[in-house]
């Protein structure tokens, strides 16, 4: 047996160890907060809101508002009136100064020489562990490797290219008129978010992958629910750095985990096989996703980070949003409907299909879409890195401050009145300057055809008793899905 002596000596070295490490992880954590503090000190001059803790400064802010179910971006709108178009947030040791300053707006989007913050957006390559968004248009913090990318993007998302797209926007709008008309026949309620949502990514998976998803009639496919969880993952981690590290989180972990793995690995086996096809020179859909490999040719490499799970979110989801939302405002305001159907009819007429060049008559159903845009800005914020701190530019925030638009909680499409004055730098639901939305045009017109046709061919009204408030999940959604009843139209002859 081993002697009581070498017992003895190995149980103090280790205790030697185990006290060594205490002390140098005790000079460590007073070293951060002593950085942490400088970092206060440095920055304190700038009005805020009060931190809730020395180290995490407004996590617990954040924490108590996604609990609460509040859309968090009206803690920020509320502390912008109190602390002025400049004002601090803390988080560990980094400081964020958010900005709803027009001038500044406009210096610091409106010119590339200001990069993303690469801390902000690495939240976003990786989601718990795995490749996420990865090194796409999105998170591309480079400057030249965001350019390189937006060339090859740039020729699929011309005007020009997606004027060709009009029939397949058709063709899966139509499917949803016929959902529809199944519908209001059996007179059933009908959830107008569920139902958008899954035209959309219909949409999206069609002209830009070449493939036919049919989700109305396939309701089980595993992708909305495997998008829905990656945005839920994504808003959870960056607003909460301890979501991830919950025991009691490890379920939806494990389950937002295997979303992302299903996301890239399809994405990735489109990519592929695309790509050999055309190197085949075999026939391929005359798509976005043929379009960029021709168009990048030997420019750069094509992974599924190039762009997939990009075009799959910002794509998809907040054109369902905006259609949704604007069901909702038509369906609240009578008068508002009423203008809307009577332009559609006048351009429509009896014909099925939307044309490209109807597009542009339909100038108030236009100016509707803008004004749910303005509610309801598609990219919320943006973050840049400069002089050491993050500063955030939220759409959110200045589209609801009466300093730069009257009533902006009322809904009014004549804001958006082609001889109303334009707000300066205060709207930028698409963001604005070099790295504007890439699909603002896609958006748009596949919105216009889908909630064109719904007008034209059905009559409906909101369930009464429903909420009409927002639900914050990453993008803005309607809390109760928009449910509706749906009646053809009187003089509809289809």
């Amino acid at each position: 047996s081993t002697h009581p002596c070498f017992l003895f000596l190995s149980l103090d070295r280790a205790l030697s160890t185990i006290s060594l490490r205490v002390i140098l992880f005790f000079i460590a954590f007073v070293g951060y907060c002593l950085y942490v503090w400088h970092i206060h000190q440095k920055y304190d001059h700038i009005p805020g809101p009060p931190r809730d803790n020395f180290l995490l400064g407004h996590i617990p802010t954040f924490r108590r508002e996604m609990n609460s179910d509040r859309v968090i971006h009206d803690r920020f709108l509320e502390w912008t009136e109190k602390y002025g178009p400049v004002y601090r947030i803390n988080t560990f040791h980094t400081v964020s100064l958010v900005v709803s300053c027009p001038e500044a707006t406009k210096e610091i989007l409106m010119s590339p020489k200001y990069s993303k913050d690469p801390l902000a957006y690495k939240r976003i390559f990786h989601l718990f562990g795995l490749r996420f968004l990865g090194n796409g248009l999105v998170t591309a913090v480079d400057h030249d490797t965001w350019y390189k990318q937006r060339r090859i993007m740039d020729p699929a998302f011309s005007s020009s290219y997606l004027r060709g797209l009009m029939d397949t926007f058709n063709e899966r709008a139509e499917c949803l008129m016929q959902h529809l008309e199944v519908i209001a026949e059996e007179r059933t309620i009908a959830n107008m978010h569920r139902m958008v949502n899954c035209v959309t990514l219909d949409v999206i998976c069609k002209v830009a992958f070449g493939v036919d998803l049919d989700l109305l009639k396939h309701p089980d496919s595993p992708f909305p629910n495997a998008i829905d969880l990656c945005l839920q993952g994504m808003i959870q981690d960056i607003r909460d750095p301890f979501f991830r590290h919950s025991p009691w989180n490890r379920k939806k972990v494990r389950e937002i985990q295997e979303a992302v793995k299903l996301l890239r690995t399809t994405g990735a086996k489109w990519i592929n096989q695309r790509r050999k096809a055309v190197e085949n020179a075999e026939d391929v859909p005359k798509d976005i996703l043929t379009k960029i490999l021709k168009t990048a040719g030997k420019q750069a490499p094509m992974n599924e980070d190039f762009h997939v799970i990009n075009v799959l979110f910002l794509g998809q989801e907040t054109t369902a949003s905006q259609l949704s939302f604007a069901i909702m405002e038509l369906g609240r305001h009578p008068e508002i409907l009423k203008r809307t159907k009577e332009e559609v009819d006048e351009v429509l007429g009896t014909r099925r299909d939307v044309l490209y060049e109807d597009l542009g008559k339909l100038t108030y159903l236009t100016q509707v879409s803008w004004e749910m845009s303005y509610s309801l800005p598609l990219y919320i914020s943006k973050v840049f890195l400069i002089n050491v701190s993050s500063k955030v530019f939220s759409s959110y925030i200045t589209s609801r401050m009466e300093k730069f638009f009257k009533d902006p909680l009322k809904f009014d499409p004549e804001r958006f009145h082609p001889d109303a004055s334009k707000p300066y730098f205060s709207y930028y639901p698409f963001s604005l300057g070099p790295r504007s939305c890439l699909g603002q045009t896609f958006s748009q017109m596949e919105a216009k055809v889908v909630l064109t046709k719904f007008l034209q061919r059905f009559d409906f009204s909101l369930v009464p008793g429903q909420s009409f408030d927002i639900k914050d999940t990453g993008s803005l959604r309607p809390r109760s899905g928009v449910l509706c009843t749906i009646k053809h139209c009187a003089k509809s002859t289809f």
